[in-house]
């Protein structure tokens, strides 16, 4: 029988992405009562040899015995050289065979005289040999390069994988799918390995050159197809610019010396002209035959090319008039081995085909270029607001620097890296490029630190993302802004670029003085301030204010979305207003187009957070969290802990609103500890406001009141903070509820006057919540019922039950009990829909002050009664025995008493589990 036991080890744990395939080897060589044999088969470097050692590993530390042979090319000539290799362990044991079967096989493997052994005799010998010594344990044959093996050595193999039925011999053995060689494969299992996933492919290449930048990694992995040995080895082949420096990579990855060696020896044997052809097609990019053939001189491609694909290395329709290479790195191993003048010859003829394609018409003339040359800088600079326009923020950076490469001035090759160090801040992701590109910049023309306005921005940006404070981004950006020399002209890029990073410093310090600068510029800018900025302005500087002027001009630009730049900044001027849900469509296809690689990074954190904001508002808690942790993963793997806080603010929210008091505390202190020390006041105003929404529902209204207040004062409304309109209702009920009926009416008064019920139907409810909660019970009701008429309550549920929960508080205390139980019923069915544990005790608190009852419902539970339960809830909410106690005119001796009973009724042991203990209780209505 087959005892191979193949239990995963320590070599099985080190291959990334392999998980499947040891285990399909394991399976197959794992069933007792049969010996068995396989083929693993794969493109050269897919990782053969290492799932090889990890099986034979995984054998040896199991107590099998290990025979390994490898083919060797220039030996494939050498008659059952193989074999000799496979065999000499085994040397000494071949007394063990008759004499007939033992002399023919010391023939064949060289350490016997005589004749040439008949090949049967040969193969039956080594199948005897082999199976005696499995008698003492079993036995794995491994083979690696089998096509490189002897034919005489393949014969007898293959005899012996085809007949281990009954044996202890597994037999596994690796081939290249584009081999061919001597071993007959009929008959016999066998298993293609594939190319690693994008996950594994990711882990392979974080782990081998944890030094790479994230765009770098990316554009290796699109290159390798999940090849492990590309993976590994393209890296090795990159200068220590290219390998942080997305904009100095070439347009073809260069191979690395093993990499060469496995795929140029493919092309090398090919015809000088179809080796051309392949040049162009491998810079061409697109396998458009009509393209290659025009750049190679009206040469037929399908003909050309016949050859190269009867080699599979390329795939050619004449139908379609396509082609593509086998493999990546096929078309790099052929620019590899062309000549520096073979490739710019190739770039030059297919720059003249694509006069009508600028973009890549100027991308091919930058390459064919070997000095400084204005005309065709000016064509890649127009060529990156091209891929600009599109959101190819990565492509635009490079055509800009290469631009800066060709530029004679030293003046236009600072601007131009300069504005491609911008572009990689704002919206490209690799900020360790952008900072080299910005110090390139400094260095082709000094005066760039002064005089550019992409630099002043890009820098700005590094600041607040490294170790600088916003204070002095701030004044690093109002400064270049304000001695700049382009005369506030609205149609200046650079300008209104400037313009809209000096929007996100002003959020994120949170002082109204910052905003003083951007007014000042917009109210200069001639003729008018293009319209999404000027809406910006409104909308995300002090919405509670001016944020209805920007409504209709959000409207425009909602109906007409562009590219990634623009949906972003629609849904940045989105947010206050509630309108994220009018752009959400496109945030989606963004993140979509993000994951695959086809949109930069920072645009990817804004669509994030955006569809983050939408769910958390729109009760869609679980995907909120998902698609913030997916940020927060961003933020860590490329470097933008500034952006971090955003996805964190969501997380607490959840967190807070559904009882988890701990982790929303952890996430606030996260915000604070990045935002103090940086002067971002603006950010930490969000810490604030999670921290008031979970002691809200704890029912800890003093705590709920001081972190309120710390976000906004009662009156005014705080200016240019556009958090304080969130955080509204939070205060006036906190207010309203620790005793503080004068704070809380005056800061409703301060709503009242605000436009902030101008701005959108949710923040109109909001205000007049407040304004019910501080005004008489005749006069209040009206208004909480006017408030519940304006929103839907399937589209903003939380939002909704708490209003409810306000009313039916009101109308309990009116002893208008069927009306209360009404809204009451309704805010706990959508607390408990969201998860929001401490809401639902609260909720479940207000229904048995109004008469409905708590029964224990599950078998084995006592039934609490009305004391009981109120000194449950009450306990569950935080309060202690003595605050308790002073809630309901008892000494704290008997709360104490309340609980030691109420514990066994609920089968709990401790205070720490009385929530989850009445959440579980079954609620029935009493007349």
């Amino acid at each position: 029988m087959n005892d191979l036991a193949l239990s995963p080890g320590p070599a099985s744990r080190q291959l990334i992405g392999r998980d499947e395939d040891l285990e399909f080897v394991r399976s197959h060589f794992g069933g007792p009562g049969h010996g068995a044999a396989l083929l693993l088969s794969g493109e050269a470097g897919i990782g053969k040899t290492a799932i090889l050692d990890a099986v034979a590993a995984q054998a040896t530390l199991s107590g099998a015995r290990v025979l390994r042979v490898s083919g060797v090319q220039f030996e494939t000539d050498i008659s059952y050289a193989g074999l000799n290799q496979l065999l000499v362990p085994l040397f000494e044991s071949f007394d063990l065979l008759d004499p007939g079967h033992r002399d023919a096989l010391k023939v064949a493997v060289g350490i016997g005289g005589g004749p040439p052994p008949n090949r049967l005799l040969t193969a039956t010998a080594a199948l005897l040999l082999l199976r005696r010594t499995a008698q003492a344990a079993p036995l794995l044959i491994v083979v690696d390069d089998l096509p490189w093996l002897d034919r005489p050595t393949t014969f007898v193999l293959g005899f012996i994988a085809r007949r281990l039925v009954g044996s202890r011999i597994s037999f596994l053995a690796a081939s290249r799918v584009t081999t061919e060689g001597f071993f007959e494969a009929s008959g016999l299992t066998e298993h293609r390995l594939r190319p690693l996933d994008d996950a594994a492919s990711a882990e392979l290449l974080a782990r081998a050159h944890p030094g790479l930048s994230h765009e770098i990694r990316r554009r290796i992995a699109a290159e390798a197809h999940g090849n492990p040995l590309a993976l590994m080895e393209l890296p090795t082949a990159l200068d220590r610019e290219q390998r942080t420096a997305p904009g100095a990579v070439p347009s073809v990855l260069p191979l690395s010396e093993r990499l060469q060696a496995l795929f140029a020896a493919r092309v090398a044997d090919l015809p000088d002209r179809d080796r051309e052809l392949l040049l162009i097609a491998a810079l061409e990019g697109t396998g458009d035959l009509t393209v290659i053939e025009a750049a190679a001189g009206g040469r037929d491609a399908v003909d050309v090319l016949e050859s190269a694909e009867r080699d599979r290395l390329v795939t050619v329709s004449a139908a379609s008039r396509r082609m593509s290479f086998r493999h990546p790195l096929i078309g790099s191993a052929v620019v590899a081995q062309a000549t520096a003048a073979g490739r710019r010859k190739a770039h030059r003829a297919l720059a003249d085909v694509l006069v009508g394609q600028p973009e890549r018409r100027a991308g091919h003339l930058g390459e064919a270029t070997t000095g400084r040359d204005e005309d065709v800088a000016a064509l890649l600079e127009q060529a990156a607001r091209l891929r600009l326009g599109r959101g190819d923020a990565l492509g635009a950076v490079a055509a800009l620097t290469r631009a800066a490469g060709l530029s004679p001035s030293p003046a236009d090759e600072s601007r131009r890296l300069a504005e491609a160090a911008y572009i990689g801040t704002d919206a490209g992701g690799d900020l360790a490029d952008a900072s080299r590109l910005l110090v390139g910049a400094r260095r082709a023309d000094p005066a760039v630190r002064e005089g550019s306005l992409h630099a002043a921005a890009a820098s700005a940006l590094l600041l607040i993302n490294k170790d600088g404070d916003v204070n002095t981004a701030h004044r690093l950006l109002v400064g270049a802004i304000e001695a700049g020399g382009h005369g506030y002209d609205a149609s200046d890029e650079a300008l209104v670029e400037a313009l809209f990073t000096l929007i996100t410093l002003c959020w994120y310090s949170g002082d109204p003085e910052k905003w003083a600068p951007l007014f000042r510029a917009l109210n200069r800018m001639t003729p008018a301030p293009p319209d999404l900025l000027w809406a910006c302005a409104q909308t995300f500087a002090d919405p509670a204010r001016t944020g209805y002027r920007g409504l209709r001009v959000l409207d425009e630009q909602l109906a007409d979305l562009g590219d990634a730049t623009h949906v972003v900044r629609v849904s940045t001027c989105a947010v206050y207003p509630d309108r994220l849900a009018d752009v959400r469509e496109a945030s989606l296809r963004l993140v979509e187009q993000a994951r695959a690689g086809a949109a930069p990074v920072r645009r990817h954190l804004s669509a994030l957070i955006h569809l983050g904001l939408d769910d958390y508002y729109k009760g869609r808690w679980d995907e909120a969290v998902r698609l913030t942790g997916e940020g927060l993963e961003l933020c860590k793997q490329y470097g933008y802990p500034f952006f971090a806080c955003k996805f964190q603010f969501v997380q607490a929210l959840v967190a807070g609103a559904r009882g988890d008091v701990e982790a929303c505390e952890a996430l606030c202190e996260e915000i604070t500890a990045w935002a103090v020390p940086r002067g971002a006041h603006g950010a930490r105003a969000l810490a604030f406001h999670a921290r008031s929404l979970a002691s809200l529902g704890s029912g800890d209204f003093e705590t709920a009141y001081r972190q309120a207040t710390a976000v906004s004062p009662l009156t005014p409304l705080a200016p240019y903070l556009p958090h304080a309109m969130a955080g509204a209702l939070d205060l006036v009920e906190a207010a309203v509820k620790s005793g503080r009926s004068t704070e809380a009416a005056t800061h409703a008064a301060a709503l009242r006057e605000s436009e902030m019920a101008r701005l959108s139907p949710r923040l109109h409810v909001l205000v007049l919540a407040c304004e019910a909660l501080t005004t008489p019970d005749e006069h209040a009701l009206p208004l909480f019922q006017r408030a519940l008429s304006l929103l839907d309550p399937d589209e903003w549920p939380f939002d909704v039950a708490r209003v409810r929960l306000l009313h039916g508080e009101r109308l309990r205390r009116r002893r208008a009990t069927k009306e209360a139980r009404e809204q009451l019923v309704l805010a706990r069915a959508v607390f408990e829909k969201l998860g929001a544990a401490p809401w639902v005790v609260r909720a479940k608190a207000e229904l048995r002050a109004s008469g409905v009852t708590a029964s224990a419902g599950a078998a084995g539970k006592g039934v609490l009664t009305a004391q009981e339960l109120e000194i449950a809830t009450l306990a569950a909410t935080g309060l202690t025995n003595k605050q308790i106690a002073e809630r309901l005119f008892l000494s704290h001796r008997t709360i104490g008493a309340h609980l030691y009973q109420i514990y066994p009724k609920l089968h709990i042991s401790s205070r720490a589990a009385l929530r989850d203990a009445l959440v579980a209780l079954d609620l029935e209505e009493v007349d």
